[in-house]
């Protein structure tokens, strides 16, 4: 059969038939992209190694329908059907699902190693009947019966077949406009009050991070970063989630956009690069397409590149031989539990299986009334608290700051890309900014400042490599009298080498905002750790000079310090859950670039 794919996007009143030639290509950058015919990729989790990321390499090709034919035909040409399943089940059982959440609670999240992972199981069964015929009755099936979804669509490659309705675009580029669409959080309809879970402060907190963790890739292939709109609600058949549009003007090859933003923190963790470490430690398997996305390549009528991708999930694969893959994962916090999460895999396989109709009919729950006045409200509310610079449009210079302006600073990047989002504010205030990778931080350029930036892990591990050289750096640094800031894991090792002591929170502190005395006033701030530093007073005496605390009455950790010629945040001023961020860098960074002295207090 010659390979096609059937798509139907958000809106429209048709479906796209597409048919031509697949091929096989090595990399993201050898997807074909010609004028004159668009490109369909089936990009799979594995190509993240392009990233220098962690993967269990399973060998699943990245495939591209090279689109000779497009045609559109209207949605009652495609009628739904049953998909006939045989009895199947987890490849994972629950015991030993639930297990890998513990560990993952336990070892990973516990020990600084990130905000939020995402580990998946597969629902596995066999097909009655050809695979393209079930394939293309469930496809029918999910056209009359799901709602909400950014894509539906039958993918048959000759090699494999895929149907699923997404409800996430992960990224696009239209107009020279790139587009990102975080969502998460999910309630089942029927299960409960659709306003205990928009307070639910697991689900909220758990869009938070996904959106810092998408803003994160929208400062590397966005010229300004990326504008937060939202929160909205998503609404399907059986369930609805929470999401942001995120939008910013760029310029980047559309392949170096997939690249750049491989793969949504939805269906990985953050940070992305140890989430994927992560992911390979405790998933011991590869992921097949879960987590890899549809890419739709072309151009538009002015001749500029287009991308429309989303995310493969939702999603089910058939193997020529009939074999039937449901691919479900769940998103760990700090507030999971594994029966939680096992309950979870369990309604989402479950929720797909019966959209492709291989359950028998179903009767569709009541979506609860979106558009209610409380509801607006409480979707509103959630912004009160976020930081206004990724959400309003502002002037150029704007927030320059005089003393800052013309003047140059590197950041140390720790392996967490909130760098890139701190040198957009960087920028903003008037810096100009280098990011460098911390393997290079022994070949330091000159700058004005110097910024210890973020990253996961243990700050007293001096096995790894990556503390052994942010250790040295931050030693060389204050010798040398080098003005000096440090954010989060750079906060640690400079605290640490001012001599306080470390010390892992009972509670990890992972995508946390809190209201915290900073000096005499209090910031509303955002906190990705696990590790703090502890002070008994609010100053003391280090061997670089006296030293200023900002730390919590009760437990003596140390949200801030600041000496001569240096300053450090336990605090992720860039994120999005730090509303008075721009300010407390616009407070700390002066003093550092001049001869200002901060006096020493009694204390």
């Amino acid at each position: 059969m010659q390979p096609f794919a059937l798509l139907h996007r958000d809106g429209a009143d048709h479906v796209e038939v597409l048919t031509g030639d697949v091929v096989t290509v090595a990399t993201l950058a050898d997807i074909p992209l010609e004028r004159d015919r668009p490109t369909l990729a089936v990009v799979p989790y594995r190509q993240i190694a392009e990233r220098g990321f962690d993967c269990f390499d399973d060998g699943a090709p990245l495939e591209c329908l090279r689109v000779s034919a497009v045609r559109h035909q209207p949605l009652e040409d495609f009628p739904a059907g049953p998909l006939r399943v045989g009895a199947g089940g987890f490849d994972l059982s629950d015991d030993e699902y639930g297990a890998i959440v513990e560990r993952v609670l336990r070892d990973e999240i516990g020990h600084g190693e990130g905000a939020n992972f995402v580990i998946h199981r597969v629902f596995t069964a066999t097909v009655d009947g050809d695979p393209v015929d079930a394939a293309r009755a469930a496809f029918g099936r999910l056209l009359a019966h799901e709602q909400g979804t950014y894509w539906t669509f039958l993918v048959h490659t000759g090699t494999r077949t895929l149907v699923g309705a997404t409800p996430e675009r992960h990224v696009s580029v239209a107009d020279g406009i790139t587009m990102m669409n975080p969502i998460s959080g999910t309630f089942r309809h029927g299960s409960g009050d659709l306003l205990d879970f928009l307070a639910d402060p697991k689900e909220v907190e758990e869009l938070y991070m996904v959106l810092d963790e998408e803003l994160k890739m929208m400062a590397t292939v966005a010229e300004h970063g990326g504008q937060v709109a939202g929160p909205y609600l998503k609404q399907m058949a059986h369930l609805t989630h929470t999401e942001y549009l995120l939008a910013g003007r760029g310029s980047l090859d559309v392949r170096e956009v997939l690249r750049e933003t491989m793969f949504a923190p939805t269906v990985t963790g953050s940070p992305i690069e140890n989430a994927c470490r992560v992911i390979a430690r405790h998933e011991r398997r590869g992921r097949g397409y879960y987590a890899g996305v549809l890419a739709l390549l072309d151009h538009d009528d002015q001749g500029r590149q287009t991308l429309d991708a989303p995310i493969l999930i939702r999603t089910a694969e058939i193997s020529p031989d009939g074999t039937l893959r449901v691919p479900v994962g769940a998103t760990l916090v700090r507030h999971s539990t594994a029966a939680g999460e096992v309950a979870e895999t369990h309604t989402k396989a479950a929720g797909i299986l019966a959209a492709l109709g291989a359950t028998g009919p179903a009767p569709l729950p009541v979506r609860p009334e979106a558009e209610t006045p409380q509801v607006r409200a409480a979707l509103a509310a959630r912004n009160n608290d976020l930081a206004r610079f990724w959400l309003d449009s502002r002037a150029p210079g704007a927030l320059t700051v005089p003393a800052l302006d013309g003047r140059t600073v590197t950041i140390v990047d720790g392996e967490d890309t909130f760098t890139a989002m701190l040198a957009h504010q960087l920028k903003a205030l008037g810096l100009a900014v280098t990011v460098l990778p911390w393997p290079d931080a022994p070949a330091l350029p000159d700058a004005d400042l110097v910024v210890a930036g973020p990253g996961p892990g243990d700050p007293g591990d001096l096995t790894s490599p990556k503390m052994r050289t942010l250790h040295a750096l931050v030693d060389g640094l204050l010798a040398a009298r080098r003005p000096l800031f440090a954010v989060c894991l750079g906060h640690q090792i400079l605290a640490d080498r001012l001599g306080l002591p470390l010390d892992r929170r009972e509670a990890p502190y992972q995508g946390l905002a809190r209201d915290v005395d900073l000096f005499g006033t209090v910031r509303r701030v955002g906190f990705y750790s696990s590790f703090a530093a502890l002070a008994e007073a609010d100053t003391f005496v280090s061997p670089y000079g006296h030293v200023e605390v900002a730390r919590d009455p009760a437990d003596g950790a140390v949200h801030a310090l600041r000496g001569p010629g240096f300053a450090g945040v336990q605090f992720h001023p860039e994120s999005v859950l730090s509303r008075d961020g721009v300010a407390v860098l616009a407070e700390l960074l002066p003093p550092l670039l001049s001869d200002v002295v901060i006096p020493a207090t009694n204390g």
